[in-house]
Protein backbone atom coordinates (compact mmCIF):
# COMPACT_ATOMS: atom_id res chain seq x y z
CA UNK A 1 0.00 0.00 0.00
CA UNK A 2 1.10 3.85 -0.47
CA UNK A 3 1.19 5.87 2.45
CA UNK A 4 -2.29 7.59 1.30
CA UNK A 5 -3.78 3.66 1.17
CA UNK A 6 -2.44 3.01 4.30
CA UNK A 7 -3.94 5.93 6.03
CA UNK A 8 -7.37 5.87 4.43
CA UNK A 9 -7.19 1.91 5.87
CA UNK A 10 -6.49 2.95 9.40
CA UNK A 11 -9.25 5.90 9.36
CA UNK A 12 -11.81 2.81 8.06
CA UNK A 13 -10.74 0.72 10.77
CA UNK A 14 -10.27 3.13 13.34
CA UNK A 15 -13.94 4.06 12.50
CA UNK A 16 -14.93 0.56 12.98
CA UNK A 17 -13.09 -0.22 16.46
CA UNK A 18 -14.57 3.02 17.32
CA UNK A 19 -18.29 2.35 16.39
CA UNK A 20 -17.64 -0.50 18.47
CA UNK A 21 -16.31 0.08 21.69
CA UNK A 22 -16.41 3.66 22.13
CA UNK A 23 -12.98 5.69 22.43
CA UNK A 24 -12.10 4.73 25.95
CA UNK A 25 -11.97 1.18 25.60
CA UNK A 26 -10.36 1.19 21.74
CA UNK A 27 -6.88 0.46 21.72
CA UNK A 28 -3.92 1.10 19.05
CA UNK A 29 -3.21 -2.33 19.42
CA UNK A 30 -6.28 -3.63 18.36
CA UNK A 31 -7.01 -0.97 15.52
CA UNK A 32 -3.22 -2.51 14.57
CA UNK A 33 -4.22 -5.83 14.49
CA UNK A 34 -7.00 -5.45 12.41
CA UNK A 35 -5.42 -3.74 9.86
CA UNK A 36 -2.50 -6.13 10.07
CA UNK A 37 0.13 -3.46 10.56
CA UNK A 38 2.47 -2.87 13.68
CA UNK A 39 1.29 -0.01 16.40
CA UNK A 40 4.52 2.46 15.41
CA UNK A 41 2.41 2.61 11.89
CA UNK A 42 -0.60 4.26 13.26
CA UNK A 43 1.86 6.25 15.27
CA UNK A 44 3.31 7.36 12.55
CA UNK A 45 0.40 8.36 10.61
CA UNK A 46 -1.84 9.70 13.64
CA UNK A 47 0.75 10.36 16.57
CA UNK A 48 -1.97 8.30 18.47
CA UNK A 49 -5.47 7.05 19.39
CA UNK A 50 -6.57 10.73 19.83
CA UNK A 51 -5.22 11.93 16.64
CA UNK A 52 -6.92 9.40 14.66
CA UNK A 53 -10.41 9.74 16.22
CA UNK A 54 -10.08 13.17 15.45
CA UNK A 55 -9.88 12.47 11.91
CA UNK A 56 -12.56 9.91 11.80
CA UNK A 57 -14.81 12.58 13.91
CA UNK A 58 -14.40 15.50 11.55
CA UNK A 59 -14.76 12.94 8.25
CA UNK A 60 -18.33 12.26 10.26
CA UNK A 61 -19.26 15.97 11.33
CA UNK A 62 -18.61 16.70 7.77
CA UNK A 63 -21.19 13.80 5.76
CA UNK A 64 -23.36 15.03 8.34
CA UNK A 65 -23.29 18.83 8.20
CA UNK A 66 -23.15 17.90 4.16
CA UNK A 67 -26.30 16.27 4.23
CA UNK A 68 -27.86 18.63 6.40
CA UNK A 69 -26.84 21.72 4.39
CA UNK A 70 -27.93 20.16 1.32
CA UNK A 71 -31.21 19.85 2.83
CA UNK A 72 -31.76 23.07 3.67
CA UNK A 73 -30.79 25.10 0.64
CA UNK A 74 -33.33 26.22 -1.88
CA UNK A 75 -36.34 28.47 -1.50
CA UNK A 76 -38.91 25.70 -0.57
CA UNK A 77 -41.85 26.37 2.70
CA UNK A 78 -40.66 26.13 5.70
CA UNK A 79 -42.35 23.33 6.84
CA UNK A 80 -40.70 21.32 3.40
CA UNK A 81 -37.65 22.90 5.25
CA UNK A 82 -38.33 21.06 8.07
CA UNK A 83 -39.15 17.53 6.70
CA UNK A 84 -35.87 17.71 4.27
CA UNK A 85 -33.59 18.72 7.48
CA UNK A 86 -35.37 15.78 9.60
CA UNK A 87 -34.85 13.25 6.98
CA UNK A 88 -31.51 14.43 5.73
CA UNK A 89 -30.63 13.43 10.38
CA UNK A 90 -32.12 10.01 10.00
CA UNK A 91 -31.13 9.31 6.43
CA UNK A 92 -27.29 9.92 7.69
CA UNK A 93 -28.90 7.24 11.11
CA UNK A 94 -29.65 4.95 8.35
CA UNK A 95 -26.94 4.71 6.08
CA UNK A 96 -23.69 5.80 8.92
CA UNK A 97 -25.49 3.98 11.81
CA UNK A 98 -21.39 3.17 12.86
CA UNK A 99 -20.57 6.93 12.20
CA UNK A 100 -23.49 8.20 14.00
CA UNK A 101 -22.37 5.89 16.93
CA UNK A 102 -19.06 7.45 17.18
CA UNK A 103 -20.74 10.90 17.22
CA UNK A 104 -22.80 10.57 19.87
CA UNK A 105 -20.21 8.85 22.42
CA UNK A 106 -18.34 11.28 24.49
CA UNK A 107 -15.59 12.71 23.31
CA UNK A 108 -12.16 12.49 24.65
CA UNK A 109 -11.58 14.55 28.07
CA UNK A 110 -10.02 17.90 26.98
CA UNK A 111 -11.51 18.17 23.55
CA UNK A 112 -14.23 21.16 23.38
CA UNK A 113 -14.73 20.17 19.35
CA UNK A 114 -16.52 17.33 17.76
CA UNK A 115 -18.79 16.38 19.70
CA UNK A 116 -22.58 15.85 18.82
CA UNK A 117 -23.23 18.83 20.38
CA UNK A 118 -21.10 21.20 18.57
CA UNK A 119 -22.47 19.18 15.22
CA UNK A 120 -26.29 20.04 16.69
CA UNK A 121 -25.22 23.51 17.92
CA UNK A 122 -24.44 24.44 13.63
CA UNK A 123 -27.08 22.97 12.70
CA UNK A 124 -29.68 24.67 15.27
CA UNK A 125 -27.47 28.26 14.14
CA UNK A 126 -28.76 27.15 10.37
CA UNK A 127 -32.14 26.48 11.43
CA UNK A 128 -32.52 29.71 13.86
CA UNK A 129 -32.58 31.75 10.58
CA UNK A 130 -35.55 30.03 8.80
CA UNK A 131 -37.31 30.17 12.36
CA UNK A 132 -36.73 33.88 12.91
CA UNK A 133 -38.10 34.84 9.17
CA UNK A 134 -40.91 32.34 9.86
CA UNK A 135 -41.61 34.15 13.28
CA UNK A 136 -41.97 37.48 11.93
CA UNK A 137 -43.89 36.31 9.05
CA UNK A 138 -46.56 35.17 11.59
CA UNK A 139 -46.12 38.24 13.96
CA UNK A 140 -44.24 36.34 16.75
CA UNK A 141 -40.84 36.95 18.32
CA UNK A 142 -37.88 36.58 15.90
CA UNK A 143 -35.45 36.90 19.10
CA UNK A 144 -36.80 33.37 20.37
CA UNK A 145 -35.98 31.55 17.40
CA UNK A 146 -32.74 30.57 18.89
CA UNK A 147 -34.41 28.72 21.69
CA UNK A 148 -36.70 27.14 19.30
CA UNK A 149 -34.39 26.04 16.88
CA UNK A 150 -32.36 24.30 19.80
CA UNK A 151 -35.37 22.39 20.83
CA UNK A 152 -36.44 21.78 17.35
CA UNK A 153 -32.83 20.48 16.77
CA UNK A 154 -32.29 18.16 19.79
CA UNK A 155 -35.73 16.57 19.47
CA UNK A 156 -34.67 15.05 16.33
CA UNK A 157 -31.92 14.24 17.53
CA UNK A 158 -32.74 12.25 20.66
CA UNK A 159 -35.44 10.68 18.59
CA UNK A 160 -32.62 9.71 16.11
CA UNK A 161 -30.69 8.29 18.92
CA UNK A 162 -33.63 5.91 19.89
CA UNK A 163 -34.67 5.21 16.75
CA UNK A 164 -31.33 3.55 15.64
CA UNK A 165 -31.87 1.01 18.63
CA UNK A 166 -35.51 0.26 17.82
CA UNK A 167 -36.14 0.02 14.30
CA UNK A 168 -39.79 -0.46 14.66
CA UNK A 169 -41.27 2.43 13.13
CA UNK A 170 -39.75 3.09 9.29
CA UNK A 171 -37.99 6.37 8.61
CA UNK A 172 -40.52 8.13 6.83
CA UNK A 173 -42.84 7.61 9.54
CA UNK A 174 -40.30 8.78 12.60
CA UNK A 175 -39.72 11.90 10.00
CA UNK A 176 -43.52 12.21 9.86
CA UNK A 177 -44.47 12.03 13.81
CA UNK A 178 -41.39 14.58 14.31
CA UNK A 179 -42.59 16.60 12.01
CA UNK A 180 -46.07 16.66 13.08
CA UNK A 181 -45.01 17.65 16.59
CA UNK A 182 -42.51 20.76 15.54
CA UNK A 183 -44.36 22.13 12.78
CA UNK A 184 -48.20 21.87 14.57
CA UNK A 185 -46.74 22.79 17.82
CA UNK A 186 -45.07 25.82 16.01
CA UNK A 187 -48.33 26.52 14.71
CA UNK A 188 -50.15 27.09 18.07
CA UNK A 189 -47.28 29.11 19.59
CA UNK A 190 -48.53 31.88 22.27
CA UNK A 191 -46.94 35.20 21.37
CA UNK A 192 -46.03 35.76 25.14
CA UNK A 193 -45.54 32.20 26.73
CA UNK A 194 -46.26 31.67 30.43
CA UNK A 195 -45.86 28.96 33.32
CA UNK A 196 -49.82 28.40 34.39
CA UNK A 197 -47.85 26.91 37.67
CA UNK A 198 -45.29 29.19 37.94
CA UNK A 199 -44.23 30.35 41.47
CA UNK A 200 -46.07 33.65 43.04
Amino acid sequence: MTGPQRREQLIEVGRRVFADRGFEAATVEEIASRAKVSKPVVYEHFGGKEGLYAVVVDREIQRLLAGIAAALEGGAPARHLLERATLALLDYIESDSEGFRILVRDSPPGQSTGSFASVLGVVATRVEHLLAVEFKRRGLDPKSAPIHAQMLVGMVALTGQWWLNRRKFKKEQVAAHLVNLAWNGLAGLEPSPHLETSRR
